[in-house]
């Protein structure tokens, strides 16, 4: 953890427009072995087997969203940027319980309840405002005994930076969630908090 600050103001949506528009895969999210391993890390830490309605913010390319699509009986997943919805529907297009929309967040929180919200690699892309926001807005999302899984890059090379440890601070720090896994190594930060009765 860090002292680092967050951003003055969150990243805009024409920032992630223009990553997309010079690469259809900005992450290397399909291709990495960092981002596969992480995925795999993140599915094998999901404490139940199943869930009844999960929700993905952020969700990119939909990497991530099609392999939780068989361990949910209803899945939202939503990005800021049309071109990262296009192909996430269509990598989760065999799956009809599956659903993938362009969302602003934090303004956009669906008006619904989850008993399983992941983000990956996003929270630090809002401002210290917006991030409590969206922790705000989660956890009422989030349903009692439901699990909130949170997995972001931790830089532990060059250090100091606003990052998955700073984000993941704050996140455990909110009140009426129990933190019930926590893994940490080289690349990223893991965390599974569930929510309190």
């Amino acid at each position: 953890m860090t002292d680092a600050a967050a951003p003055e103001a969150t990243v805009s949506q024409e920032h992630f427009i223009g990553m997309y528009l010079a690469k259809t895969d900005p992450w290397d999210n399909a291709t990495s072995w960092h981002n596969r391993r992480k995925y795999a890390v993140t599915l094998a830490a999901l404490p139940r087997e199943r869930y009844r309605s999960a929700y993905e913010p952020g969700c990119s390319i939909g990497m991530l969203t099609r392999q939780l699509a068989p361990r949910c009986d209803e899945l939202l997943a939503s990005d800021c940027v049309d071109e990262a919805v296009r192909t996430a529907r269509e990598q989760v297009g065999e799956f009809p319980h599956v659903r993938v929309e362009p969302e602003m967040l934090p303004a956009d929180l669906p008006d619904a309840t989850f008993d399983l919200i992941v983000l990956g690699d996003l929270l630090y892309y809002l401002s210290a405002a917006d991030l409590e926001t969206m922790l705000d807005g989660l956890v009422k999302r989030l349903e009692p005994g439901g699990d909130l899984v949170s997995v972001h890059f931790h830089d532990r090379q060059t250090g100091g930076n606003y990052d998955g440890a700073s984000v993941h601070a704050a996140l455990a720090a909110r009140p009426g969630l129990e933190r019930v896994v926590h893994h940490e190594d080289e690349w990223f930060v893991l965390d599974v908090l569930r929510r309190l009765p």
